[in-house]
């Protein structure tokens, strides 16, 4: 069955998928093509008219996108952590949870083999076949129009992998900062161990050349002193300045 004929056969489900995206193709072909798996294509000895082109354009699109949102919204954040925070956003994983949220595997293209095993909610074609998308929108309206596509839907989860990335990371962030400024590594003290073995409660400070620059509390010693790292980076600016005058 060639591309066209399945643009016929399938007008009103990539209708309704564009209204789902957003954004309405001048060229229907391209939807059409980034929704075939190879699969499809292979049974209908149709070699080439799959989404695997279109998921390579797709993959870059997506790191220039999206790492072009993220340094407008967040232009204090040091490369590392930008870097960091993209990579949690368009990896298989979040994009596969992406492509679910506006039922991408209802519309896809598949052979019967991957039909039969649950192919439509497979992370790795989910995630595949959203990069697919992002690459045929991009062909079809330009930068422009991708990139506020990406914003709209891509945006809302920023603040909040944001702050689950940074927390995660705000030991080895703190430690690399002073490191850069003052070849020294922060140490961490336990301050408080409080209430029962199955529920305890930890106070820990970090330390640096004999200052308490922040403290944390957390129900484990771990998190507790990636709390006390975090609250010292929210003021780092004014810490630098202060050890370095102190």
């Amino acid at each position: 069955m060639s591309l066209d004929s399945l643009v016929r056969q399938n007008k009103e489900s990539l209708a309704e998928f564009e209204q789902i995206i957003g954004y309405r193709f001048t060229d229907l072909r391209l939807l059409q093509k980034a929704l075939i798996h190879s699969s499809f294509a292979f049974e209908q000895s149709q070699a080439g008219n799959d989404n695997e082109t279109l998921e390579f354009l797709g993959d870059a699109v997506l790191d220039l996108t999206v790492g072009h949102v993220l340094f407008q919204s967040y232009p204090r954040l040091r490369e590392g952590e930008l870097t960091r925070l993209r990579s949690s956003l368009v990896n298989e994983t979040y994009l596969a949870a992406m492509a679910r949220d506006i039922d991408l595997g209802k519309y896809l293209s598949l052979g019967k083999g991957e039909e039969a095993t649950c192919g439509r909610n497979k992370s790795s074609i989910l995630s595949c076949a959203y990069e697919a998308v992002i690459g045929a929108i991009f062909e079809d309206g330009g930068y422009e129009t991708v990139n506020a596509v990406v914003a709209r839907f891509f945006v809302p989860a920023i603040d909040s992998k944001k702050e689950e990335l940074l927390m995660a990371d705000a030991k080895s962030r703190l430690q690399e900062a002073l490191q850069e400024k003052f070849n020294e590594a922060p140490s961490y003290r336990l301050d408080q161990e409080e209430g029962p073995s199955h529920q305890k409660v930890f106070t820990v400070s970090v330390v640096f050349q004999g200052q308490d620059l922040a403290a944390g509390t957390a129900g484990s010693k771990k998190e507790a002193e990636q709390r006390a790292a975090a609250t010292a980076l929210d003021d780092l600016d004014h810490l630098l300045v202060q050890l370095a005058t102190a």
